[in-house]
């Protein structure tokens, strides 16, 4: 562990838009963003939100005698959330993350919100390459919003000769973003207003007829979701574990800081982390 490399880099916000209604992409640059290029776009990384009124980054110290993160002191402690770089240009020297607009109940969307040129933003990520999905020749990908960033960077990785399924759920028609992909896919886009309420993606799974070789899954949405579609998968389509890639990014009425164990140890069983 003490071998462990990470990128630790403070950003400052160059510009955003909204490339849908509920969804908003943020430009960052930062003396460090070409050693971000050593890693993999779509793997998952933390950002941390500075308090208002805090004009610095004030990362957390990490104990390798008791395994813990140290404490920090309330008033400068940042928030800390699981996001997806989303790409990188060292042209621009900028990064790029992707947000879901949910209103502001959340320190991530509300900060993308609220953002402006110059803001802060912290991100901590494992230095180095990774295998972001596995390879074969049929690919099934399910997402709700928060799912999309890393869905869409396997789509643009993939060769032309895959091919497979993208089941998507969004806020409405007006989210629907137009992914890039060599592969052939059929795209699935469910609609829901109300996420914190259910979801139809494991419902929608069960009605698709799924590869049954060479095959590889990778599911990013909410926790009841993914445990749903993920037992779906092994126990009743008998997919294997290096065939699945499913990863919960929220739980329900939880906020994500208060649900990480809950989420972490479905990850962990799933083999996604």
């Amino acid at each position: 562990m003490k071998n462990f490399k990470a990128i630790e880099t403070e950003l400052t916000v160059t510009r955003k838009e909204y490339i849908t209604p509920h969804y908003i992409r943020i430009f960052l640059t930062g003396d460090q963003v070409p050693s971000i290029a050593n890693t993999t776009v779509g793997v998952n990384n933390k950002i941390l939100i500075p308090p208002k009124g805090v004009n610095a980054i004030h990362f957390p110290e990490f104990d390798y005698d008791k395994m813990v993160w140290k404490p920090q002191p309330e008033e400068t402690r940042p928030s800390i959330r699981t996001y997806t770089h989303r790409g990188i240009d060292l042209e621009q020297n900028e990064i790029w993350i992707d947000f879901v607009a949910h209103g502001d109940e959340g320190p991530a969307s509300a900060w993308a919100i609220e953002s402006k040129v110059g803001d802060l933003l912290g991100v901590l990520m494992k230095d180095g390459k990774t295998e972001l999905y596995g390879k074969a020749d049929n690919y099934l990908l399910v997402a709700d919003a928060t799912g999309i960033p890393v869905l869409a960077a396997i789509l643009e990785d993939l060769p032309a000769t895959a091919k497979g399924i993208c089941i998507i759920e969004v806020h409405g028609k007006e989210d629907e973003q137009d992914l890039q992909t060599l592969a052939d896919f059929d795209f699935i886009w469910l609609h829901n207003q109300h996420p914190q309420e259910g979801s139809k993606l494991s419902e929608v799974v069960k009605q698709q007829i799924l590869p049954e070789e060479s095959r590889s899954g990778y599911v990013a949405a909410e926790f009841s979701s993914v445990k749903e579609i993920r037992s779906y998968l092994r126990k009743e389509k008998q997919w294997k574990q290096e065939e699945l890639y499913a990863y919960s990014y929220w739980k329900s009425g939880v906020a994500e800081d208060k649900s990480a164990a809950d989420r972490h140890k479905e990850n962990a069983e799933i083999g996604a982390e």
